[in-house]
């Protein structure tokens, strides 16, 4: 067993054993608490060793079976797949501290399990070289965040499962024909092999239909125009924990799907690119639009969840080296800052019994400390300096104007300024005005209620604060990432030549 084989598999062993673990202590809710923060914090140590590995530009393969590749199941990290599987790992060790002190799942004996499920298929699909593959570790991922949408069992959120699971079953139905013609076109399901094999095909309608197929199953994951309507009819219902980590990665794969394949399998043609370039513009604006027309934080957070996927699939449709790394850096930074809004979100419910704005205000007074810790992911998610935000869209709106395409950085540009507006009225509804008279607050929580929750908001802030105050390592490590996208030789290589070297 060699040391690449084992930097790769502990990423999935951890989430693997803690769904295990979960499950055999689902009678002792503290022994199972505990089991689950241990299995995040080696899920954690496995995602830093896999980056520390790959950083300098290595990009590590292993198959398993003893079958060489093309023939057997590749899991593959380069850049890119390592930092998604390192902010994966951080968004579990924080959403489980936070859920320490939350009483939504407390009661609920599945919600270790499924959560653990959850971030076992999501790790699977940033990290699996065989395109089948990515069609089961997404079926595993879409079981695990059904059950955790309706782990509750209300009226509401049973509804809201129904809604999430239908789109998602029908587009999952797709991604398995695509997978199915194409490997009737190309006989093999390894995707370097496809990515020399596809280019030698000479029926070229056949191949840019199953783009667009790849692409419609794709989008729906990641809520792209118009297949964005199943996120905001559910998301709202679900738990706070839930919720964050739902914002942090389902839509997370889905783009990073749409960059791997259209980076390594499929040729990006210049009708292919366009078509990509509107959709993007579509979702930025209808994403903001819908946020702008909500006074329910859940409702406006969802919105701003499908506004902010449109900026990344910008640097897909432009498809630059630096447009790449614009992509790559505002996938981390919306991680970070999304789930950080929707777990403040959360201590606002706590402490003042709603979501709904009109019926809350004064947090500016009564909880100082939640109030700066907002300002900081809410400034960021609107592009503000020197936050995150900033040199996210920075790197996306650069290489727009660079490359002709004034309409996506113009529109790129009038959505942060909407965004900023979405901001701003969180802040004075829930923050800056006073309760209007009437309206009570939650009763009083015992002190130390709001320790973990406070510790999980404050270390994704300070992830935010970094990224924004030292973005040079980040930029720097994000052009790296677009570098091996842009020419997939490397990633090809990686899997075909290093098969037969194994042990």
């Amino acid at each position: 067993m060699t040391a690449a084989h084992i930097l790769l598999t502990a990423p999935i062993a951890a989430p693997l054993a803690g769904l295990v673990l979960t499950t055999l202590s689902w009678r002792r809710p503290r022994l199972q608490r505990s089991a689950s923060l241990a299995a995040g914090a080696a899920f954690l140590l496995s995602a830093i060793l896999l980056l520390q590995a790959t950083r300098d530009g290595t990009i590590l393969t292993t198959q398993f079976g003893s079958w060489a590749a093309p023939f057997g199941i590749s899991f593959v990290a380069d850049n890119l797949a390592a930092a998604m599987v390192l902010v994966t790992a951080v968004m579990a060790v924080v959403v489980a501290v936070y859920q320490l002190s939350d009483p939504e799942e407390q009661g609920h004996a599945m919600f270790h399990p499924l959560y653990h499920g959850l971030l076992l298929g999501v790790t699977g699909a940033f990290m699996t070289g065989d395109i089948f593959n990515m069609y089961v570790w997404f079926e595993i991922m879409l079981i695990s965040s059904f059950g955790l949408l309706i782990l509750g069992g209300s009226r509401a959120q049973l509804d809201a499962g129904v809604k999430y699971v239908m789109l998602n079953l029908v587009m999952t139905t797709v991604f398995l024909v695509a997978v199915a013609f194409l490997y009737g076109a190309t006989g093999t399901l390894n995707m370097a092999d496809l990515a020399v094999r596809i280019p030698a095909i000479e029926n070229t309608g056949l191949v840019s239909a199953l783009a667009i197929l790849f692409f419609l199953a794709f989008a729906s994951k990641a809520a792209l125009f118009p297949l964005f309507f199943w996120l905001p009819a559910s998301y709202h219902t679900a738990s706070t924990p839930v919720l964050a980590i739902f914002a942090a990665l389902l839509t997370k794969v889905g783009v990073y799907a749409i960059v791997r394949c259209f980076s390594l399998m499929f040729p990006l043609t210049e009708g292919l690119a366009s078509l990509i370039g509107i959709v993007a513009a579509l979702t930025m604006i209808t994403g903001v639009l819908g946020a702008a027309s909500h006074f329910d934080i859940r409702k406006i957070l969802s919105f701003h969840i499908i506004s902010q996927i449109g900026y990344m699939l910008v640097g897909v449709a432009i498809a630059t080296p630096l447009a790449l790394a614009g992509a790559v850096l505002y996938i981390v930074h919306h991680i970070i800052v999304k789930a950080n809004l929707f777990l403040i979100g959360g201590v606002i419910k706590r402490k003042t019994g709603s979501y709904q704005l009109r019926r809350i205000g004064g947090l500016h007074r009564t909880a100082p400390f939640l109030a700066i810790m907002f300002c900081i992911p809410a400034l960021s998610l609107a592009g503000l300096p020197p936050l995150s935000g900033f040199w996210a869209k920075y790197l996306v709106v650069k290489p727009s104007l660079d490359a002709g395409n004034g309409y996506l950085a113009a529109t790129a540009l009038v959505v942060g300024v909407l965004t900023l507006y979405s901001m701003l009225k969180i802040w004075n509804e829930a923050f800056w005005k006073t309760p209007a008279a009437g309206e009570t607050a939650a009763p009083p929580a015992p002190k130390g209620t709001f320790t973990a929750q406070y510790a999980a908001i404050a270390a994704l802030s300070a992830i935010t604060l970094a990224i924004g105050l030292n973005p040079e390592p980040f930029v720097a490590f994000s052009v790296e990432a677009a570098g091996q996208l842009s020419d997939p030789s490397r990633y090809i290589n990686a899997v075909l030549e290093s098969a037969h070297a194994q042990d």
